[in-house]
C-alpha cells in the first residue's frame, strides 16, 4: 500500500460549505456541537480521555442496555451521538457531527475527503490482517494464485491490496463472521480486523499478513473546522491536553 493508504490523516477537501445568512450562522453557533462516538470496545477505552477532556457523555451513554441515541454531555456546548463504528466516519463527512471518534480501518475503507484527522489518541490499537486457513497453507507446491476469492467488510482495502500485488481480488463483502467463509468454500482467504487473533485460531485460519495497524483518531468534519474553528480547535485542544496528561 502507498503512504497515503496508511496515513488517514491526509484528505483534500473537495466541498465547499453552502453560504449562510447571517442569521443562519448565528443559529448554528449557538447550537451545541456534535460528537459521534462508536459503541462497543472503543467507547470503553475512550472513557478515561473523555473524563480528563472534561467532556463525559450521561451515564446512560456507557450503558449497553440504553436506547438512546443521544446524550447531553459535561460540557453545555457538546452532545453525543452513539452509532456504529462504522458510520461514525459517515455522519462527520455529511456533517450530521461535526467531531467523532473513528478506527482508521474506518478511514481507510472510505477514505471521505470532507474528514480530517487532526489527532492520534493512541486506544482500540489492532490491525488489518490477511488469514488463511491452516489447511491451505500445510500443503506443499501450491503456487501463488493470479485470482483469489476474498471474504472481508473492507472491500476497498482488499482489493487495493492485493492489486498492488498483481492479484485479482473477487471480493465476497461480508459484515460478520468472516471465519466461516474458508470452511464453507465461500472464499479462500479473508481480511479482517485482528486483536488477540483467538478467533482465527479457533476456526483454524492463520494471520499470514498485515496490512495496515490499526488506532482511534479524533476525526474533524472540514466544512465545520472553518465555520466554527475556535469551538472546533477548543475541543481537539482538550483531547490533546487530555493524552498528554495520560502520559505524563
Amino acid at each position: 500500500m502507498s503512504r497515503h493508504d496508511h496515513d488517514p490523516e491526509k484528505h483534500t477537501l473537495t466541498t465547499i460549505a453552502e453560504p449562510q445568512t447571517q442569521a443562519g450562522n448565528a443559529g448554528a453557533a449557538e447550537a451545541p456541537l456534535i460528537l459521534a462516538l462508536p459503541k462497543g470496545r472503543i467507547l470503553k477505552a475512550l472513557r478515561p480521555v473523555l473524563d480528563r477532556a472534561g467532556l463525559m457523555p450521561d451515564p446512560s451513554c456507557l450503558d449497553g442496555d440504553s436506547r438512546a441515541l443521544r446524550f447531553p454531555t459535561t460540557d453545555p456546548g457538546l452532545d453525543v451521538v452513539r452509532v456504529r463504528s462504522f458510520d461514525v466516519a459517515t455522519f462527520v463527512a455529511y456533517g450530521g457531527a461535526q467531531i467523532g471518534v473513528c478506527g482508521a480501518d474506518v478511514l481507510m475503507e472510505f477514505d471521505y475527503p470532507d474528514i480530517y484527522a487532526p489527532l492520534d489518541l493512541g486506544i482500540g490499537g489492532c490491525r488489518i490482517s490477511v488469514a488463511r486457513p491452516v489447511a491451505a497453507l500445510r500443503k506443499e507446491g501450491t503456487a501463488a494464485s493470479s485470482q483469489i476469492r476474498v471474504a472481508t467488510k473492507y472491500p476497498t482495502i482488499a482489493r487495493r491490496h492485493f492489486a498492488a500485488r498483481g492479484i485479482n481480488a473477487e471480493i465476497v463483502h461480508l459484515n460478520g463472521a468472516m471465519e466461516l467463509a474458508p470452511n464453507l468454500d465461500l472464499a479462500s482467504i479473508i481480511v479482517d480486523l485482528v486483536d488477540t487473533g483467538s478467533t482465527l485460531r479457533a476456526n483454524g485460519l492463520r494471520e499470514t499478513e498485515v496490512i495496515a495497524h490499526v488506532t482511534s483518531r479524533l476525526i474533524v468534519n472540514r466544512v465545520a473546522l472553518k465555520t466554527r474553528p475556535e469551538a472546533i480547535a477548543a475541543l481537539i485542544t482538550r483531547f490533546r491536553d487530555a493524552l498528554q496528561e495520560n502520559n505524563a
